[in-house]
C-alpha cells in the first residue's frame, strides 16, 4: 500500500541532518531530474526580485529566496517533519512512535514540486517551490509527470490512496490499472446533502493518515481498508464517479 501526500508551502526551519545528499532520496530514478531543477531554482534566487515574482511571494514571506538559494549547503529533516500546515498538523509525525514512523517511511509517499516522489523519511531542506511556480521551460508539469508516472507503475499491483490535490497529480499521474483511489473529504448537513470541505479537507485527511499510519497494516486491497475503517469508526466508501470519501 501506497499513501500519497501533497507537500504543504509551509516548512519548518533548520535540521540537524547532513546537507542535502540527493543520493539519500527515494526513487533515485528521479535524481538527475532533482538535481537539475535544484540548480534552476537556486540560480534564479541568486534574483530575489526575479524569485518573488516567479514564485508569487510578497516582502513576508521574502526569506522563502534564501532557503532556495541554499538549497545545497542547508541542513535537513525528514520530510514527514520537515512539512507543516493543516494536514501535516493533523498527522503531527514528530510524536509517532519508532514503529509508526518506520511504517510511514516504507508505505508514504510525499509529491514535491522540487523533488518528485519522496519517501516520508527522506532528508531535505526547506525551500519553497508550489505546484503552480512559472519556471521558465520546461514547466514542471514537463519535468515531473512522466517521470512520476513511471515511479507509480513500479507499484501497480498495490492499492494506492491518492490524497492530493488536483495540481499535484497533474504533474504525476497515477496510471491506469494500478489500483488507486483519490480521496475527498466531505460532511453531511442537516438537509442530508453531502459537501466538500475546504481547510477541514486537510484536517480530515491528516488525521486518517495518522490513523493508518499507528494502526500500522499494509492493507491490500480497497475492502482490507473499508473493514479497518468500520471497525475504527472513520467513515469510508466510494463514490459512483469511484472517488474514495471520508466523512467526518
Amino acid at each position: 500500500m501506497l499513501i500519497v501526500l501533497p507537500p504543504s508551502e509551509t516548512k519548518r526551519d533548520g535540521g540537524d541532518g547532513d546537507p542535502l545528499d540527493f543520493t539519500a532520496l527515494s526513487h533515485p530514478r528521479l535524481t538527475a531530474k532533482r538535481r537539475a531543477l535544484a540548480r534552476r531554482v537556486s540560480r534564479l534566487a541568486r534574483t530575489p526580485e526575479e524569485m518573488m515574482a516567479r514564485l508569487k511571494l510578497g516582502q513576508k514571506l521574502a526569506f522563502e529566496v534564501e532557503r532556495n538559494r541554499t538549497l545545497t549547503t542547508a541542513p535537513t529533516m525528514a520530510a514527514m517533519d520537515r512539512y507543516t500546515g493543516v494536514l501535516y498538523e493533523a498527522f503531527d509525525a514528530p510524536t509517532l512512535s519508532p514503529d509508526a514512523r518506520a511504517f510511514a517511511e516504507s508505505h508514504l509517499r510525499i509529491h514535491s514540486a522540487l523533488f518528485g516522489l519522496l519517501g516520508a523519511g527522506d532528508p531535505i531542506p526547506a525551500y519553497r517551490l508550489s505546484s503552480n511556480a512559472r519556471l521558465d521551460e520546461p514547466s514542471l508539469k514537463a519535468s515531473w509527470a512522466g517521470a512520476v508516472s513511471k515511479e507509480f507503475a513500479a507499484h501497480r499491483g498495490e492499492l494506492v490512496l491518492d490524497l492530493r490535490s488536483e495540481s499535484y497529480v497533474a504533474l504525476g499521474p497515477i496510471p491506469p490499472g494500478t489500483p488507486s483511489y483519490f480521496l475527498r473529504v466531505v460532511t453531511t448537513g442537516e438537509d442530508g446533502v453531502q459537501r466538500a470541505l475546504n481547510h477541514f479537507n486537510k484536517k480530515g485527511k491528516g488525521a486518517l493518515v495518522r490513523a493508518i499510519v499507528e494502526n500500522g497494516d499494509d492493507f491490500a486491497d480497497i475492502d482490507a481498508l473499508f473493514e479497518w475503517g468500520r471497525a475504527s469508526g472513520h467513515r469510508l466508501s466510494l463514490a459512483p464517479n469511484g472517488e474514495l470519501v471520508l466523512e467526518v
